[in-house]
């Protein structure tokens, strides 16, 4: 024990533990960055395998939701069979059915299967009402005039029906348009990212207007996978149809191409937008008069004459009467 404790308080034995510590701190020191690796590359390697996942899993998520799925319905089936789509060719059905909110290769099928068997249905069955059914007394040319109106009905009824949706939804989506700007002006102004700012107004205009909420979701969509991102603002715009809409779309479509600042561009399309609207809302004050013209003769006139001239009469039949 004395022999252990002379030998550690020895001090030729302490420089020579110091001193070996001493050239292995140093030894480690310069093999140091030998061993180190690029922390910076491999992070960014790493950030950009995961963009690439993240990119592929909304590409497939998409495309789930897009117009590249396939049909296999029966009605599909027939309408191939039938060469419906040749016999019955209409250039705009498909843009038609995207504005109206209708995606995909089935709605097509839907709608040539629908403008097929509808004036089959109508016109059969305004012949077997008109002549088995109805006994009315009506001339044999009343009754084929019957027929062939409920035949035409049949087949322009999808397109109205198919119309009358789109300006639905056109008219549903320009009322909120105006807010939508102002508040994707403030995620822009904020430091957002288009595609952010998007996907927030999406979440906040559902309320007020869930055709449009759907819209910039999908355009958040598209921005995310499409390669050229001017194709998601130029399919944006054909998708509603619509003058403001288009002059936004060519807004940001200039802003990504030279760079302009995209928060005075969204300003002055926000401005814009709700002077047309309000250009829109005089329009249709300015028109109501001269639809009201008619209602008015046909209810309104009727009664204030009974009203006016009604006391007249019976007081000139109290005088007819014998005995007055």
């Amino acid at each position: 024990m004395d022999y252990l404790i002379s030998q550690v308080t020895n001090p030729l034995v302490i420089a020579i533990v110091v001193g070996g510590l001493l050239c292995c701190i140093t030894a480690m020191t310069l093999a140091a960055p030998a061993f180190n690796k690029d922390r910076l590359e491999s992070r960014l390697k790493a950030v950009a395998n995961r963009r690439e996942e993240l990119r592929k899993k909304n590409r497939a998520e998409v495309e789930q939701k897009s117009l590249r799925r396939t049909d296999s319905s029966w009605v599909k089936k027939l309408v191939d069979q039938l060469s419906l789509q040749k016999l019955l060719e209409d250039p705009n059905v498909a843009s038609k059915l995207v504005q109206a909110g209708f995606r995909g290769p089935r709605p097509v099928s839907v709608f040539y299967f629908f403008r097929f068997t509808m004036p089959i249905v109508f016109g059969v069955g305004a012949f077997v009402y008109l002549w088995f059914v109805n006994d009315h007394g009506q001339t044999q040319q009343v009754r084929l005039a019957l027929a062939m109106f409920a035949f035409a009905a049949g087949f322009y009824g999808p397109n109205i029906y198919l119309e009358n949706l789109v300006q639905k939804r056109r008219t549903s989506i320009m009322r909120a348009f105006p807010d939508c700007l102002d508040m994707l002006l403030i995620c822009v102004e904020s430091g957002m990212s288009i595609e952010q700012g998007f996907a927030r107004v999406a979440e906040e205009i559902g309320t007020a207007s869930p055709e449009l909420a759907e819209e910039l979701a999908l355009t958040t969509a598209e921005l995310s996978y499409l390669q050229d991102r001017r194709a998601a603002y130029y399919n944006l715009a054909e998708r509603t149809n619509h003058p403001g809409v288009k002059g936004v779309a060519m807004a940001l479509v200039q802003a990504e191409k030279y760079g302009t600042p995209l928060g005075s561009a969204l300003r002055v399309m926000a401005k814009e937008n709700r002077d047309l609207r309000v250009t829109e809302a005089e329009k249709k004050a300015a028109a109501l008069p001269a639809q009201l013209t008619v209602p008015m003769i046909v209810f309104f006139l009727p009664v204030l004459f009974l009203v006016i001239l009604g006391p007249a009469y019976i007081k000139i039949q109290g005088m007819n009467m014998p005995g007055n």
